[in-house]
């Protein structure tokens, strides 16, 4: 049984920094890691994602330079740090893998497991 658990969520203030974990189980973490969002009534987004080795790293434009993605495969964990957070980060943030997949990719088409996601609010 594959389970992605994500942790670390929270109220914030602007400009202030969490940092979201995914706990992984064996089977499942030697892929592709990705961590999406949701806001209300909006679609899924992509955040980032980072490949098997750590190596490679994409990031969406409204979160790059802000946010880091990082893995930890000793520990089958996988991390998202999120500095000088905005109210528009604002939103349910889940983890995902995409064992199918060599290379990082945007796509949830390829993320075949997700957990039951982490509520971020960043008040102004």
């Amino acid at each position: 049984q594959v389970q992605l658990v994500e942790s670390g969520g929270g109220l914030v203030q602007a400009g202030g920094s969490l940092r979201l974990s995914c706990a992984a189980s064996a089977r499942s973490f030697m892929s592709v890691m990705g961590w999406f969002r949701q806001a209300p009534g909006k679609e899924r987004d992509f955040v980032a994602a980072i490949s098997r080795g750590g190596d490679s790293t994409d990031y969406a434009d409204s979160v790059k330079g802000r946010f880091t993605i990082s893995r930890d495969n000793a520990k089958n964990t996988a991390s998202l740090q999120m500095n000088s957070l905005k109210p528009e980060d604002t939103a349910i943030y889940y983890c995902a893998a995409a064992p199918r997949r060599m290379s990082v990719t945007r796509s949830t088409s390829w993320y075949d497991y997700w957990g039951q996601g982490t509520q971020v609010t960043v008040s102004s």
